[in-house]
């Protein structure tokens, strides 16, 4: 793979920071799961969010079958970060950069399983419980639906997350050569 070409292209998209990571150094918790069960109103809702992604254990083997991740994140400023909607309103521009870095290195001929941000708004309606999920090529589960703490490794590599109301949109794109 080709890290040059791909930052390169990285400096044309709106990314605010990036990291190339080892996925062995993610950690995965129990704890961030508590927090989708309890206080998202995504939860068993869709293909994207827990219970449908599997129990965390099972996210953190499907996550480390890719030995590497590219962590990035968009930042964008709202009115007030108290107003849940309004923040939730500005992840489709994320998720069209997701999906961009996603393709960059799956163009380079590596296998790729991409998280990114909230819960799944291709459909109108998911497809969850009661059928597959339409669209599994477009659709990226939630990073923190994974167990993952995007916090934990954004410390780790000094990748900022503003407070104040800006919101930070964590993704990853796990990849194997």
């Amino acid at each position: 793979m080709n890290r040059e070409a791909i930052e390169e292209k990285l400096g044309e998209l709106p990314i605010v920071q990036y990291e190339w990571i080892d996925s062995s150094e993610l950690m995965f918790t129990e704890r961030i799961r508590h927090i989708c069960s309890t206080e998202c109103p995504m939860y068993n809702t869709t293909w994207a969010c827990p219970p449908a992604v599997g129990t965390v254990e099972e996210c953190k083997s499907r996550c480390l079958c890719y030995p590497h991740a590219l962590m990035f994140t968009t930042m964008v400023e709202v009115r007030d970060i108290a107003d849940i909607q309004a923040c939730l309103d500005t992840r489709a521009d994320h998720e069209e950069v997701a999906h961009a870095v996603s393709d960059l290195i799956r163009a380079q001929g590596c296998s790729t399983m991409t998280l990114s941000t909230e819960a799944c708004h291709i459909c109108e309606k998911c497809a969850w419980p009661d059928g597959p999920c339409r669209h599994p090529d477009k659709m990226f589960p939630c990073v923190e639906s994974h167990g993952i703490m995007a916090t934990d490794i954004a410390e780790k590599y000094g990748i900022d997350f503003i407070g104040g109301n800006v919101v930070t949109w964590f993704s990853l794109v796990f990849y194997k050569e």
